[in-house]
Formats: structure tokens, sequence, C-alpha cells
């Protein structure tokens, strides 16, 4: 159940208009009181005899009886309540039991208090209510407000406990705005997928993803096509911004402008600083333009996927074991990865990255403070997707994609893993979600690669596959039986033998890499184990050019024919 606190208004018939009409989209059916202050109070919906002025002149009495200098400027109080989808349409008796007890507990109609607000809640719609009050109480005194919504928010949870509805997940303030109605039914008409609020919140996210200073965040919003208005103070400090889309325009034609901290909290430009603090000065004038100095130098984008997966790998070693300030920065961060990782994916894993990054965007915001710095590397692991371009689908591109996507579905889970212990509801399930993307954007991402591997390991002879099987029941003998049923055993097979000559030591190389992190969320255990040794032996993701592996060739030729190693580069050292 979801209750609304709307903007306050000045005309309580503009709002009876509204909710006694058609709606926007001939939505509104029925429309009809289902409690009010008085239970003999006139309904237009029902009462043919009745009038939404009459409505109207009773609900304002307290207000028109007051002297015009002591009436509040905006007297008009409108709550919305809203039933879950999975909900079961709700008689028009619970309804107005609904109402009642929202009234009491925001304070306009507190039970027992006969002299509260007068409010009338009108049913149009079989899963909402709208709730109507005018702001003087009946001996003249204003109601005592004080967080509304919040109150409203735990009532609904009380509600949804008793009458077994679906329980829905505690907020905490830090969610961004949701877009209004208006804005939803806008966005519908002109077959929008999302609303251009949410529209902007994402392009700006896609633009302070990995960015390093102001100059830069502006450039990616001007490159995107955003309409930008600067908020300059007297001095010449800047203030802040706004943002518009150019072809959503009010009446007058004006584009609609939305400031950074109306699209999300963290899109604010003081907390956009944050990120930077570490990076570039805070106070850097955002007129100078970007030094393009700074920018890293073009890597291909496989490279900078690779290195993001061992960025994202440490994240979440610190997510698992770190203080809770340099976990809630890596979260942060994690959410720039996915951003980058969206905006540069090819396209038939664009749709769900962009999905996952989408609802990750509320797990990565917190009332735990987050201690900036300690999130450079994976900052940096969004620059560098940035900056590489957008990937091919196929070979090292698309390989290190799907390695990528792997890593980042075990920080996803991570992060939802400590918003759980933390009772961070909303986040905890916003991550589990994007997990779920992540899968999808996964199984579109691996079966080239994978496959690949799959057909090597097919090909490698019978006593160099046994050799890969003893590795395996050495280094894993809990996990061996299971891994070796699975479809992706041969792909692990041809990547323990890659390592071996490439002069690692697979069965500690394995070893290292199934103790690092629990297998348990993983689908296919032999996928994971994939992934993280390709990426810990420095292995190409991509095997379609590597070459076969003789059979014939001894391990003893192949160590004489290895090249000499640093000492970062013994077997089993991880990258």
């Amino acid at each position: 159940m979801i209750p609304r606190v709307h903007k306050r208004g000045t005309r309580t018939i503009g709002l009876l208009y509204y909710l006694y009409g058609p709606g926007t989209h001939e939505e509104h059916v029925d429309p009809h009181l289902v409690a009010a202050w008085d239970p003999l109070a006139p309904d237009p919906g029902r009462d043919p005899q009745a009038t939404y002025a009459d409505l109207q002149r009773l609900l304002d009495q307290p207000v028109e009886a007051l002297a015009k200098r002591q009436r509040p400027a905006k007297h008009v109080w409108h709550l919305s309540v809203r039933a879950a989808p999975e909900d079961p349409v709700l008689s028009d008796e619970r309804w107005g039991e609904i109402a009642r007890r929202m009234v009491a507990a925001t304070g306009i109609a507190p039970d027992g208090d006969d002299a509260g607000c007068r409010w009338a809640a009108v049913r149009h719609a079989d899963d909402h209510i709208h709730i109507v009050a005018t702001l003087v109480r009946e001996d003249g005194r204003r109601p005592r407000l004080n967080n509304d919504a919040g109150r409203a928010q735990a009532e609904a949870r009380l509600i949804e406990a008793e009458f077994g509805l679906k329980r829905l997940n505690v907020g905490d303030g830090t969610a961004a705005q949701r877009p209004t109605s208006a804005e939803r039914h806008k966005a519908e008409r002109q077959k929008r997928e999302r609303t251009p609020r949410e529209e902007l919140r994402e392009t700006v996210r896609r633009a302070v993803a990995g960015a390093s200073g102001e100059a830069e965040f502006f450039d990616r919003l001007a490159a995107a096509g955003l309409l930008i208005r600067r908020r300059i103070a007297p001095s010449g400090d800047l203030l802040g911004y706004t943002v518009a889309l150019p072809d959503d325009r009010n009446k007058e034609g004006k584009p609609i402008v939305y400031s950074g901290s109306k699209l999300a909290p963290d899109l604010s430009l003081p907390r956009i600083r944050e990120r930077w603090s570490e990076t570039a000065d805070p106070g850097h004038s955002s007129d100078v333009p970007a030094d393009r100095s700074s920018r890293p130098s073009p890597s291909s984008p496989g490279t900078a996927r690779r290195r993001a997966a061992s960025a994202v790998w440490q994240a979440v070693l610190v997510i698992d074991h770190g203080d809770d300030a340099q976990v809630a920065a890596h979260i942060a961060a994690a959410g720039e990865v996915l951003d980058a990782l969206a905006k540069t994916s090819a396209a038939h894993t664009r749709r769900e990255l962009r999905e996952a990054a989408w609802a990750f965007e509320r797990a990565s915001r917190s009332h735990v403070r987050a201690e900036r710095g300690h999130d450079r590397a994976l900052r940096q692991a969004a620059r560098d997707l940035v900056y590489s371009g957008p990937a091919l689908g196929r070979g090292e591109d698309g390989a290190t994609t799907a390695m990528l996507i792997d890593m980042a579905f075990f920080l996803v889970t991570a992060a939802a893993h400590w918003h759980a212990k933390k009772e961070h509801a909303q986040q905890a399930a916003a991550a589990r979600q994007a997990a779920e993307h992540l899968r999808a954007a996964y199984l579109a991402a691996a079966p080239v690669p994978l496959g690949v591997l799959y057909q090597r390991g097919r090909r490698l002879s019978q006593p160099l596959r046994q050799k890969q099987v003893a590795y395996l029941r050495q280094s894993v003998p809990e996990l061996a039986e299971q891994i070796l049923v699975e479809p992706g055993w041969y792909a692990l097979a041809a990547t323990l033998a890659d390592a071996e000559s490439a002069g690692h030591d697979p069965a500690a190389l394995l070893a290292e890499a199934a103790g690092r992190r629990e297998l348990d969320t993983a689908e296919s255990v032999s996928d994971v184990l994939v992934w993280r040794l390709r990426r810990m032996a420095d292995l190409p993701a991509d095997a379609s050019a590597m070459p076969e592996h003789d059979a014939t060739t001894s391990t003893a030729n192949r160590s004489a024919a290895r090249p000499s190693r640093s000492r970062n580069d013994r077997p089993g050292k991880a990258r």
C-alpha cells in the first residue's frame, strides 16, 4: 500500500473537480465518497442533488471562518493511497476504514479529537482513494502535520499486516522523487518509455559515472543533448544546476527544468562534488574547459572490461569485510560502473544492463555516510569503460563483457546482503532486482565465449582431461562431483589447461578462486570459476584465438618453453 502526500493547494473546488471528473484519460470510474469527517457529507458522485460547490463550502467552512490575514496561504491537503497490484480489490467499507486511519495517523483528524480538520475520501478506481482535507481545525487552530508523509507510510505498513495485503518495504527518505501522475500521463501520451524526470536522472547519472570534475561533467551533459542552466552566486561561484530535455516543454513552450536534487538526493551539485574530492578541486570553475590531458589514454573495450572486473572483485571483498563507511562508498561507486557498462555494451546486453543500473540506483544510497577515496578504483573503472568506447558483442570485447557481468553479479549480491543486514529493506530489494537483470544480461553475453571454451575442453585428450579432473578433486573436493556434471565443466577443464600452459599451478589457482568467496548464489559453479581463473591468470577471455593443447607435449617440455616470470607472476598469484 503506497500513500503519497501531494503538494498543498489553494483551491478545494479545483481538486474536487479533478477527483470527481473523468480523469486525463477517462480513467476515473464511478467517483464517490467512501468516508468523510461527517457521515452526512454530500456526495456529488452518488447524490444527484449534491454539487461540488456544496461539498467544497462545507470543507472550507473552518477556513472561511477565520479573518483573511489568518488563513493559511495553502489550505488544501491531499493524500492518495494506492493498493499494490497484487492486492485484491477492496470494498468501499475497507477503503473507508483505511481513510479514517490515515487522517488519524497523519494528524488531520486524530482519534477522539472532535475538533479535527474536515476531510473527505473519494474513490474513482478499484485500486486507490484520494483524501482531501482543509488545514484549519474546527477550533480555528492549525493541525500538527510534522512528518505527515512518514506517519502515513508507517500506518500503511500496519494496515498491510492487519489486512493481509502485500507487505512493501519501509522507506528511509533516501529514494529519488517519484514522477507525479501528471508526468506519467504526459509520458504515456507522448509514448515515452520513461518520464522526463526519469530520463534526466538516468542521463545525469551516466554523465557522473567516472567524471573527474565539473567541467567534464557539464561537457557530458551537453554532449547528451540536455539543456543546462548553472546557478551562479554573486561571487561567481557555482551553486547548482538544472537540466531539461529539449522536447519537454510546458504550455508556454518553455523547457521544464529539474534541479539535480529533484532528480535524486545524490545528484545535487554538492553531493556530486564529494565524488571528486580525491581527484579534482571542488571549487574548480565549471566555465573552464575540460582538461583533455586528464582523460585516460584510450584502451580497447576488452582491456577496460578486464580491469573493471578486477576492481569489481576487490570491491566484493571490501563489501564482505569492510567497515560501513567504506562499504557505502563502494556500493555508490558500483552504481557508476553499472551505468558505464550499460552505456558502452553491445545491443544484445544493453537493455538488461540498463535495467540493472536503473534498479541498482536505489541501492546506491542509504543513510550510511560514504567515506570517499576508498572507491577510487571503481570510479576509475567506470571512467575507463566510458573512454574505451562501445564494445562489440564478440571476440575479447564480448568475452570480457561476460566476465565483468559475472563479477558485477557477485558485487550486487554482496550489496544486497549488506543492505539486508543493515535493515535497508528498499535498498536490499533494489539490489536483488538488479542482480536478476545482471543474470539475464549474463545469459545473453556468455554463451558464445563459453561455447568456444566448451569445445576446447571437449577436444582435450583423455589423459589431459583426467589431469584436470585430478586438479579439481585435489583443490575443491566438496564441489568436484557437482562441477563434473555441469555443462560448464568442459570450459573449466580447458581453462585449467590454459592456466597450466601459461605457467600457473592449476590446483593452487583453482583453490584460491573457489575460496575467495561463497559460490552458493551461482547457478553454474563451473562458469563462475572459469571467469575467476581467466581473470586471475590473466588469460584471454576469448579463447578462440588461443592455440590448441598438444596432447603429446609433456608438462616438462611446456615448462622448458615457458618464459621467465617475475615474482608477481608466480603460480597462483591473483591479478
